[in-house]
């Protein structure tokens, strides 16, 4: 056994049940069980026929899937399927939809032929006739999504939903619950880094509320698993601190037994996963046990040659498929519905009322403002800390820091963390608020991600995708350098499609991109973040802001709260002016996404500059003088977010034409310190290439001043460019 450290109380449990001679659960039929594992295997293939796509391979999981919602250790009501007592399911293994489907298929009628109340519009079960659709626009989805029963987080792409898990068992961890949040994963997930990372800040927390299922089968979707992990899959569990049971997962007795063991929890405090030993596709024919069963539809013959084998006498008639699932479902008989019917009331009487559940918390969290996040809004009159004075040099992470610290004491559910870069993005000031979450401090706020920028994305944004007894709704914000970024893109982008698909849940949280631009200029092109935002300009559900000052920062972030919308935020290192405002509108302006920083003066021919950036609107402000001798009459509009300035002109176009009309796009040139194409939005197509200032290629090592110089964006170049811009 691994040596004990300082972080763990006592070694992992290992437990090898396969093969053990094991005595019967209370109310675990395994006969009747394996009856039913036979029938979701038959509707299974039946919601593959009739789509003639979906994952025949997820039939390995069936009588983990029983095991699960029959045998008594989950508590979910079906007909409650939302209720916030309820325990956590996510599909890891996204693809694994025809179970998720024809499990929900197989409940829910056999509720409604016994007169079981339940609104199907509210609930969204997928029943029976629904199957004919599978994979199809107005069918169920292909992979898992949260608005679904027995799912609560919408996944897809491999290893991204156990982080998602772990950011779910972290919070109710954390708010002094005891909900279990339980997981669906492949074997072949195991060669997702992220899964790495979420496997070691999981155990690392002590989050004994995490129960994975994991289907060990030995093959992903090009061959076996085995060509890429050499090692025993066990060591990737046990060695990171996992509690450890092994199991046969198509004996339904050893896997509800694990099930009961891993919900007891044990001794140490660490999560638990159930190895389940499985054939891929079992049952499909010439495919079970092969890479192949992963995602191909078996050829009508032999899928009728399935069923049959299956103890199916289906038609079978190529195109009626329904008749085939009614041929399935005509074998349930009245004591199999009494039976699944008991099974499922025992895990609806688990889940405990609202009113319990926020009693505990409050206890849990006695002396802490217990306030939904999102209910905050801006005070009339800001506190001193998040007021900055005029003329002095603040940097925008600074700014950030002093919101942060001030929100973290507003509510008890915000969680703050950085991709081991605390001190530098300054997160640390809210996570020392409450103290890192850790075995000895699980009632913390501040997560130690390490240095793992996706599942710290994956896990900061899916824990805002729960909602809390009392509708209390989780905010984080995670943060890194801007450049590393692009890491995290993939898991931002599977929260904001979460937060459509089910907008009941939808989450808010902040990216937070730090060190922007070529400020950060010792460390050269490989921390100089100038490119960054285009991986997220192009994403419906989430904007990129990036205020100029001190000021803006803290509107731009109150802003953000008020919509509920995430955001990825910019800031920047080095100590930058505050604006004097004088004649520069108000630092709330900002939250328009532009404002005008300069009028026309009315002398001279009329140009447009709409600039991003501190450092690049000063440059540009040092040679004014010798653009207006030029005989240039210009305006100067500040821009803060291009796509929060297209929605002001959906919204409010009167505000949008006095910031910009559209007789004076012709006379845009934009200067943006990094990606050109960040600021396209605010001119004429035409005018791109020439008019479209900003950073094109990598710079090198040095301050501030030395890397502006190497980017061609001093003053000179500056001015240079702009009149370049003219001819």
């Amino acid at each position: 056994m691994p040596k004990k450290s300082k972080i763990n109380s006592s070694a992992p449990e290992y437990i090898n049940l396969q093969n053990k001679k094991i005595a019967n659960i209370k109310g675990i039929d395994v006969k009747r069980l394996d009856k039913l594992a036979r029938i979701l295997r038959g509707l299974i293939f039946a919601a593959v026929e009739a789509g003639q796509s979906g994952h025949p391979g997820s039939s390995g999981k069936v009588e983990q899937f029983l095991a699960m919602t029959l045998g008594g250790v989950m508590a979910f009501d079906p007909t409650n399927p939302k209720n916030p007592g309820r325990d956590r399911l996510i599909w890891s293994a996204g693809h694994c939809t025809p179970l998720l489907f024809t499990g929900q298929a197989l409940y829910y009628e056999i509720l409604k032929r016994n007169g079981r109340q339940f609104s199907e519009a509210a609930v969204k079960a997928v029943l029976p006739e629904d199957l004919l659709r599978f994979r199809h626009a107005d069918g169920p989805q292909g992979h898992a999504e949260a608005q679904y029963p027995y799912s609560d987080f919408t996944t897809g792409p491999s290893g991204h939903g156990l982080s998602a898990a772990g950011g779910m068992a972290l919070v109710h961890s954390s708010c002094g619950l005891d909900t279990k949040t339980w997981v669906f994963m492949g074997d072949a997930e195991s060669e997702e880094g992220m899964t790495y990372e979420a496997r070691n800040i999981i155990a690392t927390n002590g989050l004994k509320n995490m129960i994975v299922s994991f289907d060990y089968n030995h093959f992903g979707i090009d061959a076996e698993i085995e060509e890429v992990i050499a090692s025993p899959i066990i060591n990737h569990w046990l060695g990171l601190g996992w509690n450890v049971i092994e199991t046969n997962g198509h004996n339904v007795l050893e896997v509800a037994y694990a099930y009961n063991l891993a919900a007891k929890g044990f001794a140490n405090d660490s999560p638990t996963v159930v190895i389940c030993h499985t054939l891929k596709g079992k049952s499909y024919g010439k495919m079970e046990n092969t890479a192949a069963s992963h995602g191909i539809a078996a050829k009508h013959d032999d899928y009728v040659s399935i069923m049959k084998n299956l103890g199916f006498d289906i038609p079978g008639k190529q195109g009626e498929v329904m008749a085939d699932i009614q041929t399935v479902l005509a074998e349930i008989t009245s004591e199999d519905e009494k039976y699944i019917l008991e099974r499922l009331e025992i895990g609806a009487k688990k889940v405990l009322p609202e009113s319990v559940l926020v009693e505990k918390m409050k206890k849990s969290l006695a002396g802490r403002q217990i306030v939904d996040p999102l209910s905050i809004k801006r005070p009339k009159v800001l506190p001193s800390e998040l007021v900055f004075a005029e003329g002095s040099k603040v940097s925008t992470r600074k700014a950030v820091q002093a919101w942060f610290n001030w929100y973290m004491k507003q509510t008890a559910f915000f969680y703050a963390g950085a991709g081991d870069l605390a001190k530098s993005v300054l997160t640390n000031s809210a996570e020392e608020v409450y103290g890192l979450i850790s075995r000895k401090n699980p009632l913390g706020r501040g997560i130690r991600y390490g240095i793992a920028e996706q599942n710290m994305a994956m896990m900061g944004a899916g824990l805002t995708q729960d909602i809390l007894p009392g509708g209390y709704r989780p905010v984080s914000v995670f943060g890194t350098f801007a450049v590393f970024t692009n890491m995290m893109a993939n898991a931002i982008r599977l929260a904001i499609i979460g937060n459509e698909l089910n907008p009941k849940t939808k989450g808010f949280f902040i990216a937070l991109a730090a060190h922007d631009g070529p400020e950060t200029g010792e460390d050269g092109p490989t921390h100089q973040g100038m490119y960054w935002m285009s991986l997220y300009n192009a994403l419906p559900g989430i904007k990129v802001y990036k205020p100029t000052d001190a000021n803006e920062t803290i509107e731009m972030l109150f802003h953000a709260l008020e919509k509920g919308e995430p955001i990825v935020l910019s800031v920047y290192r080095p100590e930058q002016p505050v604006i004097k405002r004088g004649e520069v509108p108000a630092a709330i302006e900002a939250n328009n996404g532009a404002y005008v920083y300069k009028q026309f003066s009315g002398k001279g021919n009329k140009l447009v500059l709409a600039i991003c950036g501190m450092q690049i609107l000063q440059n540009t402000l040092a040679i004014l003088p010798e653009l207006e001798a030029k005989g240039l009459d210009v305006k100067i509009i500040t821009v803060t977010s291009p796509e929060l300035f297209e929605d002001l002109r959906k919204n409010n176009p009167t505000k949008a034409q006095e910031i910009l009309p559209d007789e004076e796009r012709s006379l845009v040139v934009t200067l943006h310190n990094g990606w050109p194409g960040f600021l396209y939005p605010f001119m004429l197509q035409p005018n791109y290439n020439k008019k479209a200032i900003g950073i094109t290629h990598y710079l090198k090592s040095g301050n501030v001043a030395e890397v502006y110089e190497v980017a061609d964006m001093t003053s000179k170049d500056v001015k240079e460019k702009i009149l370049n811009a003219l001819v």
